[in-house]
Parts: structure tokens; C-alpha cells; sequence
């Protein structure tokens, strides 16, 4: 029977949870926002199969990857709508034509992350982008396994630790299966995110009250989320939140747009948005995260994929700053896939440089304790962070201090 009793033990994988025969292991939400296994141990037969599929509990070896690509997807349209390359959907439209069905990441109703699948091209777009929000499995390893049981091929995104986590559920290798996980910095708190948006919706209803009714009573509703807009650049990228831009005071009443388009934009560049600094100064990462069980290739991924940050440095001809897709091939059956794509073999070394997630996990803020304080108090993201930079630079002071004392 898992039981977790160190938090930094669990990645949310919910492998644990698919596996187990008398579905007696569910999943909660703690006080961050982050779903850990419980069971009921009435009806658990202790059979230790969910302890067997626990990718932390049953860790893989580190590997080199045999081919590092940097790409650039020819395809203009879906370069610019891409993180970085367009690597992803190189791999998918493959699949895709050849009948297959793609696992990926997308937004729900509600803007909340959950895993789903896809079997037309069509249907990739909703997976494309980067999406930094810890998404909700469900019961996609069963799916998966399923539609490979069914001899029709598969390929599977997600981060490394789920990409492990579907490796251990399945117990087997299938020849029909391409699993691919992405360069992962950490996945950031579902309720965090949430608490974001509610927060940055009321502040625009509000300022759109006052500018335009006095009667308007509405927040304005999401029509699209980005965390990696490109429009001022792929290295300068932004954080894009997209409204509707004609909302109603009440049913017969539509307001005009502030912009005269068809929807508002609120943009900032990412060291500016308040949840993306969140997430860089790594306040809000997964606790597994800091001491994450599938770096340096363990995942037993086919590919990996990221953004080749620093090509500007190791190959200058190559820099495009719509974006350059870092691929790390570790089976050797995907290598010919990207013959026919504008790519260029590069050193595992000058990957790593511009991307040392590959290898190792981001380290545990010392003030993470007190900025999960604040926000459970209620604190806006603004306040905390600025309550836990001042915290931070007291902290290095008073280290400075003891240092000279102690000289």
C-alpha cells in the first residue's frame, strides 16, 4: 500500500491510482493546490502494485541522449504558434498520419490543465504551447494503454516524471508507443494559477467598469491563455491573456470594445507577469520538483524536447528568433523522422549549457515556507512577492554581515 509521508516522495503521476485493481486509491488536493494518492484501506488488498508503478519509488538510470537536433519547423503558421521550433508537431502530424493518437496537455473550460488525446491534426493545436500549470492525468495511461493494446500507435507528451510514471503503469515496452517528455524547469501549483486569474480577471472588470459603465457587474471571460507569446520576439517572449472584449451589463446590453477588436489582450513580458515570476523564483513548484526522480534522460523517453536556449552562442547561423526547438533523440527509430525538417546535429554540451534542467533540479527557496504562509492567508501574488524578495535580501544581508563579523 503507498502511503506518502515525505510530499517531495510523490510527482502526481497517478500511475498508482490507474493501477490499482480494486480502484481504492484516489486523489486529493493539499493546502498548495497539489493531488496526492489516498487509500481506502477497506478495500485495499495490499497487492503492492501501486508501489511497484510509483516512478519514484522504482527510480530509471540516467542516459545520453544518442542525437541532440536543433529544428526549425518550415512551417511558418505553426513556428510563430509554437514555444520554441515546432518540434512537437513535426512528431504528432506524423502519428496523425499514420493513424495514430496523441496524448498532450491542454486547457479545459475553466483554464485548468488536464491531459487528453487526439486522433486528428486538427486536434494538435490545443496541445501546442507551452503550458506552466501541473495538468491533471485522469485516466489517460489507461486510455493510452488501450489504444496500444489495440495495435494503433501512440505518442505520449508529458513531463519527465509522467512520461516515467506511464512507462512503470504499463510494466512493458510497445514497439507502437513514442513517449516524449520535454526539458522540464518544474510544474507550478493548479491552485496558484487559478488564484491568478481569478485575481487579474476582477482587477480588468474593474477597470473596465469604471472606464465604460458604472452598471457593468461582470468579470470578462477568458478566450485564450498564452505563456510563451512571441509577437515581440521568442527570447522576449510574454505572457498573453486574451478577454472577450464585449461583455454585458445585462442580457440585452453588449458594451463596445475598448480596442475596437474582437478580443482585449492583456500582455506583459514574463519577467514582469506576477505568476511567471512566481514560477521562475520556484515558490510555487511541486515539492517533487526540487528533488525530481527523472533528470539526465531517466524518464525512458524516446525524444525530448525544449527550447535550445543559447543557440546564439553555439551555432550564431542558426539563431531565428521565432524560436529553434532543442530535440534530444534517445531511440534511435525516430532519428529519420526529421530528415526532411530544417535541422542541424549539435553537441550534447552545448545543449546542456543554455538548459541545465536536462540534468538537475532547480534547488528549494529557503522563503518557500513564507510565501505558502501569505498565500494562505489570502496575500496578493504582488505583496507576497515582494514581501519574499525583501525576506531574501535580509537574509543575504544578515549573511554578509556574519561573514565580516566572523573575519
Amino acid at each position: 500500500m503507498i502511503e506518502i509521508v515525505d510530499k517531495t516522495l510523490c510527482c502526481g503521476c497517478s500511475a498508482c491510482v490507474q493501477s490499482c485493481p480494486k480502484q481504492c486509491i484516489s486523489f486529493c488536493a493539499d493546502i498548495e493546490g497539489f493531488s496526492y494518492p489516498k487509500v481506502d484501506e477497506s478495500l485495499c488488498i495490499d497487492c503492492g502494485l501501486c508501489q511497484r508503478v510509483c516512478p519514484v519509488l522504482n527510480q530509471s538510470s540516467k542516459r545520453k541522449p544518442l542525437q541532440v537536433l536543433a529544428l526549425k519547423n518550415r512551417n511558418e503558421t505553426i513556428l510563430l504558434n509554437s514555444s520554441s521550433g515546432g518540434a512537437f508537431t513535426i512528431l504528432a502530424e506524423q502519428v496523425i498520419a499514420n493513424g495514430g493518437v496523441v496524448f498532450g496537455a491542454r486547457f479545459d473550460a475553466n483554464y485548468n490543465v488536464v491531459h487528453d488525446f487526439t486522433e486528428t491534426a486538427g486536434g494538435l493545436s490545443l496541445f501546442r504551447g507551452s503550458k506552466y500549470v501541473q495538468s491533471t492525468i485522469g485516466d489517460c495511461y489507461l486510455r493510452a494503454e488501450a489504444f496500444l493494446k489495440a495495435g494503433r500507435d501512440v505518442m505520449f507528451t508529458g513531463t519527465s516524471c509522467q512520461i516515467l510514471g506511464l512507462k512503470k503503469y504499463l510494466r512493458k515496452d510497445y514497439e507502437n508507443l513514442l513517449a516524449v517528455d520535454f526539458v522540464c524547469h518544474g510544474v507550478p501549483s493548479p491552485k496558484v494559477w487559478q488564484r491568478y486569474l481569478n485575481d487579474t480577471l476582477q482587477h480588468h472588470g474593474a477597470v473596465r467598469k469604471n472606464s465604460v459603465s458604472s452598471s457593468l457587474n461582470e468579470i470578462p471571460k477568458i478566450s485564450g491563455v498564452s505563456f510563451r507569446d512571441k509577437s515581440e520576439g521568442w527570447q522576449k517572449f510574454g505572457f498573453l491573456l486574451s478577454v472577450e472584449s464585449a461583455f454585458r451589463a445585462d442580457k440585452n446590453t453588449v458594451l463596445p470594445s475598448i480596442n475596437n477588436k474582437n478580443n482585449e489582450e492583456i500582455r506583459e513580458p514574463f519577467y514582469k507577469n506576477l505568476y511567471m515570476r512566481a514560477f521562475l523564483a520556484d515558490f510555487i513548484l511541486r515539492p517533487s520538483c526540487y528533488a525530481c526522480p527523472a533528470k539526465g534522460g531517466s524518464s525512458c523517453s524516446d525524444v525530448t524536447l525544449g527550447d535550445f536556449w543559447g543557440i546564439e552562442r553555439e551555432n550564431p547561423s542558426l539563431f531565428d528568433d521565432r524560436g529553434v526547438s532543442l530535440v534530444m533523440i534517445h531511440n534511435s527509430k525516430y532519428s529519420a523522422i526529421f530528415h526532411n525538417c530544417d535541422a542541424v546535429e549539435m553537441s550534447y554540451t552545448s545543449a546542456l549549457n543554455g538548459n541545465p534542467s536536462i540534468e538537475y533540479p532547480v534547488r528549494k527557496p529557503i522563503n518557500r515556507p513564507f510565501f505558502w504562509f501569505l498565500f494562505s492567508n489570502g496575500r496578493t501574488l504582488s505583496h507576497i512577492l515582494w514581501m519574499c524578495q525583501s525576506s531574501n535580501l535580509f537574509a543575504r544581508l544578515c549573511r554578509f554581515v556574519y561573514r565580516k563579523l566572523k573575519a
